[in-house]
């Protein structure tokens, strides 16, 4: 038997697609204003939200760029400091976090602190992408694909026979050395890239970083269009009014 919804009920289910569509299409507007109002300010925000590389992930990185003690190991975005404190702990090379969050410092500062490694890791709050990174011998990345990107002209500064390595996004342009593909029952399917320096550029930096641009309109177009169809289940809930 077909059991047809009544006109209220029809109507509240109307009212609830138009509600999430119209926060899908008008809420990352509100976000990007609020951002760029803090931009003006003075103050930077951070470029992505913070989420902790899982432990076991940082373990397999660290073993696919071989740390060696000598080392000096960058983390660009260090969060909680988990990746600096591991490869200092476990291989005893110093580390660098760099963090522009002054919450996520003063969290990896509490860290280092309580894992009694204030000699071998540093935490500083900083612009990832005003660092020199020539001095680093590992630099680790869990960022988004085009931060990636805008990283290229830092990490070719880096000394030959240096390591890049990134957990779940790759690098536009750039031929990985080796990509491992990870699957377990806690986090799925999973990539961990790893690059050596020089970099093995397949792409010029100027056609990558037009195709991150165009991509990123293209995200903003996209939302032009979610308005569309905001306004079209709009007008299709005051037809089921009538």
């Amino acid at each position: 038997m077909i059991v047809s919804e009544t006109p209220k009920r029809s109507n509240i289910r109307w009212l609830q697609a138009f509600v999430l569509l119209y926060a899908m299409a008008v809420l990352p507007f509100g976000v990007a204003s609020a951002q760029e109002q803090t931009k003006e300010s003075g103050a930077r925000e951070p470029d992505v939200e913070y989420v902790p590389t899982p432990q076991h992930v940082v373990n397999l990185m660290l073993e696919l760029v071989n740390v060696k003690k000598t080392d000096l190991l960058y983390d660009l975005g260090c969060g909680d400091g988990r990746i600096v404190i591991t490869a200092a702990k476990k291989y005893g090379c110093k580390a660098l976090g760099v963090d522009i969050d002054p919450a996520r410092v003063r969290e990896s500062l509490a860290n280092v602190k309580a894992a009694n490694l204030e000699n071998l890791v540093t935490i500083e709050q900083k612009d990832i992408f005003e660092l020199d990174l020539s001095e680093a011998d590992v630099v680790t990345l869990y960022l988004l694909p085009e931060l990636n990107v805008r990283l290229i002209p830092q990490l070719e500064m880096m000394k030959p026979g240096s390591r890049v390595v990134s957990y779940d996004f790759d690098m536009l342009g750039v031929e990985p050395d080796a990509v491992v593909t990870i699957s377990d029952r806690l986090d799925g399917e999973y990539k961990i890239y790893l690059w050596r320096v020089p970099l093995n550029k397949v792409a010029p930096l100027s056609t990558v970083s037009t195709y991150v641009s165009h991509s990123v309109r293209f995200g903003e177009a996209g939302r032009f269009l979610a308005i569309a169809a905001a306004a079209a289940v709009l007008a299709g809930f005051f037809w089921c009014l009538r």
